[in-house]
């Protein structure tokens, strides 16, 4: 009989965090180096990069690297994968979790600017991530790809309609990817959060009283969630413990319908 503990053991493994310097990405990459990978700690400031995975490895004593990297960036992300292998050796676990939710914006009020600025991190980042870390994967064996998405991808709303629509393509894409790359042997999941406290959620809450007990009522626990609790899920999907899960969109949201 199989041992649970290791099937979420994560030694040996390789695994890049995007947007991890801060909120549940931080979250992930301590999670994650905790159960024994190695982590790349990435969002867009080398210095905060820096300074985060020197926490993380002093917190848990696993490798760390700190690499920055604009996931809008479409012709910068090659040479970030390729310093990634060329320090590593492989990826086996990429989480795409850099994603912007600038302003609150109407249809009436949207820009092209703006809707191409939110599209350009929230679902072309995590596609051209995804194509340049696959062949990585596939040359070692496979991995796992877990993009985060948001429960707002289900449930329109006027003043997140360019992040909602983006993170509903980045859904629909997911599982082209899973399909695509199924045969390489990586996996391809979805993990929609819910109300998580985060510095857009706070954001949020400063510009119209009473938003954190609103979004909690829209859930079955009644509350927001605390940044450890989307540990387990990532590294359920991560590991060995996922290892028949693809094209999947779980949703960790407290019981929020879709």
């Amino acid at each position: 009989m199989t041992n649970p503990a290791e099937l979420f053991d994560l030694s040996g493994k390789v695994a890049i965090v995007t947007g991890s310097t801060k909120g549940i990405g931080r979250a992930m990459a301590e999670g994650l180096a905790a159960a024994g990978a190695s982590v790349v700690v990435s969002s867009r400031k080398q210095d905060l990069c820096d300074d985060v995975a020197a926490q993380i490895r002093a917190s848990t004593g696993a490798e760390t690297y700190g690499r920055a990297c604009h996931v809008g960036d479409w012709d910068g992300i090659p040479a970030f994968v390729e310093d990634v292998v060329a320090r590593f050796g492989r990826i086996d676990v990429l989480v795409n979790n850099a994603g912007i939710n600038p302003a609150p914006v109407t249809p009436s009020e949207m820009t092209l600017e703006f809707w191409r600025k939110v599209f350009s991190v929230n679902l072309e980042g995590p596609l051209r991530m995804s194509q340049q870390v696959a062949p990585v994967m596939r040359d070692g064996g496979g991995g796992s790809i877990i993009n985060i998405g948001t429960m707002a991808a289900y449930h329109a709303g006027p003043r997140i309609c360019a992040y909602g629509a983006s993170k509903a393509a980045l859904r629909n894409l997911t599982r082209t990817m899973a399909m695509e790359w199924a045969p390489w042997n990586i996996r391809v999941n979805l993990l929609s959060p819910g109300p998580f406290m985060s510095e857009m959620l706070a954001g949020a809450a400063e510009r119209q009283e009473g938003y954190l007990e609103m979004v909690s009522e829209g859930t079955l626990l009644k509350r927001v969630a605390e940044q450890r609790e989307i540990v387990g899920p990532v590294l359920y999907l991560a590991s060995d413990a996922s290892s028949y899960v693809t094209a999947d969109d779980i949703s960790v949201s407290g019981g929020m319908m879709k």
